[in-house]
């Protein structure tokens, strides 16, 4: 007999590597579609195991490798991702046994695969152990060795070295595999801080205070987004590296603000909750499903002064319109939320850096003339390669003279720059002043 749990953990891996599908949205469709036949011990192994092969692909296929006569592309993606799963769960999931992970396999193989299928399958997780993992750091070359014990592509490696040394690197890399934290966001137009804490400790849940005045860490939280406290709009989930740039744009009551790379909206409307909802903050995207987004939080949280327009940041766009602050929270290959979206290791390539960081310079070249004289603008990425983020300010300011960094904290760094840990997101954050 299948494991339901198992087959739909392995139907929504298919998916992200066949079909191109991100693994949450995947995820998020098959749990809906099945939610009445599982419980929440099924729910919580179909995400362990989605998650789990995703962001370690590499290291799995490697093993895979070592093991396998057949090659990898030889082998059929229903069986290559059967076996992802099985040497994961001997591996990386300690509480399930090797016999029970071995057998489940070799059902789903032969469902999905045939007879041979099954028993290519069992024959090769009988042989895995947890030193097929461990033999990996054994590798000479220092690069190879991060790749292939962290899971993560060479390419990416190469483009953090730019910044950073092979050992940081790999503590970069070794943070980007962490367990993400929930991190909410308290909505003060409705509540304060301690008295959301109070509503969710009477619910038994684990509440910390964050770094930032506005959020609470949460432990051991699922369903989060069917909580009343949720829908009523007390709260908003967003990691404290994004809600910084908020913080750093610091916008006031009464001014005129755009940000114009805005869905799904958790920047914009933190915004809105620091204006006190007093003033105009006009919201850019460039999809009009992603607006709406944006408007039914607005709706959620009970803020009126977000303008959601259809317009491409990349464009020029009526001028005459000058604003008092400006987001340009924009489009990035996300190098510095792997931990939350690992697919990301495995549907960008190199040649993506050179295109998007051409598109981030055309958003900071067109945008930055919508700003008053004496008005402030936040340039901010989740990613943490040079060429997205240092390369692109230090252009621009060589052609827009008129143009001053604002330092972000005491210090003498011109940038805010947060490298991936358990606690936050990586991020960057420049602010700019126009002088004139």
């Amino acid at each position: 007999m299948i494991d339901k749990a198992r087959e739909i953990a392995l139907k929504v891996l298919y998916k992200v590597e066949k079909e191109n599908a991100y693994s949450n949205i995947a995820l998020d469709n098959e749990l809906k579609n099945n939610m009445a036949k599982l419980n929440n011990k099924d729910i919580g192994l179909i995400s362990q195991i989605v998650y789990g092969v995703t962001t370690w692909r590499l290291t799995l296929d490697t093993i895979i490798e070592k093991h396998s006569k057949i090659k990898l592309k030889k082998i059929s993606p229903w069986i290559l991702n059967i076996l992802r799963m099985g040497i994961y769960q001997i591996i990386f999931l300690n509480k399930i046994p090797k016999f029970s992970a071995v057998d489940e396999s070799v059902n789903l193989a032969k469902k999905y695969g045939h007879q041979k299928s099954a028993g290519f399958v069992n024959a090769i997780l009988r042989k895995i152990s947890l030193d097929d993992y461990k033999d990996l750091f054994k590798i000479e070359n220092k690069k190879e060795k991060i790749s292939k014990t962290q899971s993560m592509p060479i390419w990416i490696i190469e483009e953090l070295l730019k910044n950073n040394t092979l050992d940081e690197v790999e503590k970069i890399c070794e943070n980007l595999n962490l367990k993400p934290e929930l991190s909410v966001r308290v909505n003060t137009l409705k509540t304060t801080k301690e008295e959301l804490i109070k509503k969710l400790q009477n619910k038994n849940i684990k509440c910390n205070n964050g770094d930032l005045e506005d959020f609470i860490i949460l432990k051991d939280v699922k369903n989060i987004e069917n909580m009343e406290e949720f829908k009523k709009g007390l709260f908003t989930i967003q990691d404290e590296s994004a809600g910084l740039t908020a913080v750093i744009l610091d916008p006031k009551e009464g001014q005129n603000v755009l940000d114009a790379c805005s869905a799904p909206g958790g920047k914009t409307t933190y915004m809105a909750e620091i204006m006190k909802n007093h003033g105009k903050i006009d919201a850019w995207d460039i999809h009009e499903h992603r607006l709406k987004l944006i408007e039914e939080n607005c709706k959620r949280l009970g803020i009126t002064i977000v303008n959601t327009q259809i317009n491409d940041a990349t464009k020029v766009i009526d001028n005459s319109i000058k604003y008092d602050k400006i987001l340009l929270d924009v489009p990035c290959l996300g190098i510095g939320v792997i931990k939350r979206k690992p697919d990301i290791k495995w549907q960008r390539k190199p040649e993506d850096v050179i295109e998007i960081s051409k598109i981030q310079n055309q958003i900071l070249e067109n945008c930055a003339k919508k700003l008053k004289k004496g008005g402030e603008l936040v340039y901010s990425t989740c990613s943490i390669l040079k060429e997205e983020n240092e390369n692109i300010i230090e252009k621009f300011l060589v052609k827009n003279q008129d143009f001053e960094i604002i330092k972000i904290t005491d210090s003498k760094l011109k940038y805010l720059k947060i490298m991936p840990n358990k606690f936050h997101d990586g991020f960057f954050i420049c602010k700019m002043r126009k002088k004139f």
